[in-house]
């Protein structure tokens, strides 16, 4: 039986990732579209304009990944960083080099936060660290929540934004005040910044001012830049240091990576300089997702946030997961558009399912108008 289960989910998504392929309209292009001589085609490409492509290829972290750390570096305003193959890893020597510098292995942070929920409890089981949570409400923690947690902890780890509260962000003023309360405690503030790319239009801060507030900022290349993967953890010129001996105990010294160096240089020359444009239009796409859903009669609906702080967003209905899923698959067969990816039960309330949105380049071609009746066919196939 879980033969057959896995092999209906395998050609499942094989029909979805077609459908996407083939779609002609689409609000962003998603990692599982191209093919494989697509991205490499892509990657050659990239080369001859971010680096020098008849330079030396890296060993173990020379050439283009250098060129790549000394850059985001200076994008984060940080005397150093270093490339890593996960950001995973990343975070979890980050954590363990701040620990022992603190003297004091409790990290603070969110329960929703990405080493709760996507990491399989590493950071006790590997590096033997504990958290505790500020908060249990799907939001951002508060200054107040930082000043009154009844226990000392040595890290205040903050995500920037919350990917799965829905991309929330806290304002700058509160983000000034979480960092303050944090360091009255003689604790230190570490980002989780995986989607820190995208949040400057929210804050109305450049990069190195943003990153500027935490002791160390961890950064995604895949996520948002559209990179082939790899992060980098950007800080002190002693803690990258160290943080590089535990990258090498951690299994991360990596032969080459040139390839994941191109594309994310690629990223941050391509993407990046557009993402205020990304964030400015996904309010558009949110605004005329929501009004869709009203008019198309939809018995309850929610985009969340209602005004995306990020070019990223919710959206929740009153329907199974695989009935939204399949609607949506066959929007973008049969249309050539296709407005949503697949479809999650949600973990807070039976009959909830939730997407996520993403508006990137491709988005940027839609109007109000456009969403609306996207929205409107793909209700239509719900029944």
């Amino acid at each position: 039986m879980t033969g057959t289960y896995e092999s209906d989910e395998k050609t499942q998504a094989a029909r979805r990732i077609a459908a996407w392929r083939a779609a002609e309209r689409t609000l962003a292009r998603r990692p599982g579209e191209a093919t494989v001589g697509e991205r490499l085609a892509q990657l050659a490409e990239a080369a001859g304009s971010v680096t020098d492509a008849d330079g030396d290829v890296d060993i173990y972290g020379g050439g283009v990944v250098a060129e790549l750390e000394k850059k985001v570096a200076a994008l984060l305003g940080k005397e150093a960083a270093a490339f890593f193959p996960t950001g995973t890893m990343a975070q979890q020597v980050a954590l363990r080099c701040w620990a022992g510098r603190t003297g004091n292995p409790t990290v603070a942070l969110h329960p929703l936060g990405h080493p709760e929920v996507h990491e399989r409890d590493a950071l006790s089981a590997l590096t033997g660290l504990r958290t505790v949570h500020l908060t249990s409400e799907a939001r951002q923690p508060t200054p107040d929540e930082v000043h009154d947690l009844d226990e000392p902890f040595g890290t205040l780890m903050l995500e920037l934004p919350l990917r799965d509260a829905g991309f929330v962000l806290p304002s700058w003023e509160e983000l000034e005040e979480l960092c303050e309360a944090a360091r009255a405690r003689d604790a230190v503030v570490h980002f989780d910044g995986a989607r820190l790319w995208e949040c400057t239009e929210h804050f109305g801060r450049p990069l190195d001012e943003i990153a500027g507030l935490a002791d160390s900022v961890y950064v995604s290349f895949y996520k948002t830049l559209g990179g082939l993967s790899g992060a980098a953890l950007a800080g002190p010129a002693s803690f990258i240091e160290e943080a590089r001996a535990w990258r090498h105990r951690y299994g991360g010294q990596i032969f080459q990576q040139f390839p994941q160096a191109v594309a994310a240089l690629a990223g941050l020359e391509s993407e990046l300089p557009r993402l205020p444009e990304y964030v400015a239009h996904a309010r558009v796409v949110a605004e005329a997702m929501r009004d869709g859903f009203a008019k198309a009669g939809v018995p309850w609906s929610r985009v969340h946030p209602e005004v995306p702080h990020t070019h990223q967003f919710r959206v929740v209905l009153p329907y199974p997961a695989d009935v939204l899923t399949e609607a949506a698959t066959a929007q973008a067969e049969e249309t050539g558009t296709s407005l949503f990816g697949r479809w999650w039960a949600t973990d807070t309330a039976p009959g909830l399912s939730l997407v996520e949105v993403t508006v990137a380049g491709p988005g940027l071609e839609w109007s109000a108008d456009d969403v609306r009746a996207a929205v409107a066919d793909f209700v239509r196939r719900l029944g």
